[in-house]
């Protein structure tokens, strides 16, 4: 069965790259009827807050991306402890004493040098009685995976091609930091062996993440998973990293953007295929295919995302909408202002309309004598517009803007909103009429 995972470490609220990320395997998931897995990487006590657990849960659970389970990898030291005792009675861990100033200066003289900044592996050649000492010294090793040199690391990537990767021009991933906590590459190596992951997809910037953890699973005696490596999002100026915060789900949720319309935009970023302002997530999930992915960086655009809202709002029923509208808004309201507005909150501004009281601009004579004219000659009946128009035109030979605008002014108090022929039977007869009245005063 396909399985695929979303794997968060809880500092910090969603953002679009992590919710592209999300969508992408929940649809490679729903696509082939697998699973969806939501696994919490919280191994860093120190940064990891359960505020943000909870945060990252209502945020799936607000974009309909809902996990078929969850796991936490601060409930599975155990399967990391064991699977290091594995590789280091192996002797494919071995443990590495230079502080991060030492590690710095090596990498600062081998790029002098015009050399790759790669680990030179100086703690392979301590003897016991150095490393002895040191830890008499109080120096807690570091420890690194020992990558096997003799032959090239190579896999075909859902989304890049024919991946291979020199793994003598790789530096032994550190794994485990000196105070025993865990690093990221051997317990997620862990997790998808241990939970059937059988695809995992992500950002381009793993590529050399995916090589170090395929000699890990052949170390671990398991059969990697398939490998794709998306685009990342850039924005307008370049990378979009310094403005997550405002590209948050929670701040997204804020400026009223639907679930639906983030959705259809980032399922499609960066694929051949168009962003469409689809609502259906079966006919988005029947159409995700791999093979549809460019290698070129995904050009994320709020103002193409603002446009996909504002189609999607449109397309939205009364009753996906009801319990958002103002207090007293009906079918017949939401279906009159619906093609006003940009978000659903807006609603509420289009409402006052109806409801009131609405401020009149200030009416020369000759209009004040024609909305005078019109108190007198509104009646109601099925389309109380229409009738009114049809009588005044008759009456006073107006026509086109002479004739509509100074009604909708005394109406609305704009000059332009939703048509006037829905909204007027929402004022109502008694309403319509003392308004204008008081215009024509």
């Amino acid at each position: 069965m396909t399985t695929t995972r979303f794997a968060p470490s809880p500092t910090g609220r969603l953002h679009v790259g992590n919710i592209r990320t999300a969508l992408h395997n929940w649809m490679l998931a729903k696509k082939a009827g697998g699973q969806f897995i939501l696994r919490i990487d919280d191994t860093d006590a120190a940064r990891s807050r359960e505020e943000y657990v909870e945060a990252i849960r209502e945020d799936l659970a607000w974009l309909g991306l809902e996990p078929d389970r969850e796991e936490r990898q601060s409930r599975r030291l155990d399967a990391y402890e064991a699977a290091f005792e594995k590789l280091r009675g192996e002797n494919r861990i071995y443990p590495a004493y230079e502080t991060a100033q030492e590690l710095e200066i090596k990498r600062k003289i081998q790029l002098g040098r015009g050399k790759p900044p790669i680990y030179d592996r100086a703690a392979l050649a301590l003897s016991e009685e150095e490393r002895a000492a040191k830890e008499a010294d109080g120096i807690a090793p570091h420890w690194r995976f020992k990558l096997d040199h003799d032959e090239a690391i190579e896999w075909e990537d859902g989304v890049r091609g024919r991946a291979k990767f020199d793994p003598t021009q790789l530096s032994d991933p550190v794994i485990r930091r000196a105070d025993g906590s865990w690093l990221y590459m051997l317990p997620s190596t862990v997790d998808d062996i241990n939970m059937g992951v059988t695809q995992v997809l992500r950002g381009e910037d793993h590529v050399s993440n995916t090589a170090v953890q395929i000699q890990m699973f052949t170390a671990l005696q398991a059969t990697p998973p398939a490998f794709a490596h998306e685009a990342l999002l850039v924005g307008k100026e370049g990378k979009l990293s310094k403005r997550l915060g405002s590209l948050g789900c929670d701040a997204l949720r804020a400026r009223a953007i639907e679930p639906e319309a983030i959705v259809a935009l980032l399922a499609r970023l960066g694929t051949s295929q168009p962003v469409e302002p689809i609502a259906d997530r079966r006919a988005l999930v029947e159409g995700f295919d791999l093979s549809h992915f460019g290698r070129a960086p995904a050009r994320f655009d709020e103002e193409e995302l603002e446009r996909i809202n504002t189609a999607i709002v449109h397309q939205l029923d009364y009753a996906q909408v009801r319990g958002r509208l103002p207090a007293g808004m009906d079918e017949a309201g939401w279906h009159a202002v619906r093609p006003n507005v940009a978000t659903v909150a807006e609603a509420d501004v289009w409402w006052q309309l109806v409801t009131g009281p609405i401020a009149q601009p200030e009416f020369g004579d000759e209009d004040k004598a024609y909305l005078g004219e019109a108190a007198k000659a509104l009646e109601w009946g099925e389309d109380p517009w229409g009738a009114l128009t049809a009588k005044l035109k008759t009456q006073t030979e107006r026509k086109g803007r002479a004739l509509f605008l100074p009604l909708r002014q005394a109406l609305t108090g704009m000059d332009h909103g939703p048509d006037m022929g829905e909204l007027l039977p929402l004022i109502g007869k008694e309403r319509a009429r003392e308004r204008l009245e008081r215009a024509a005063a």
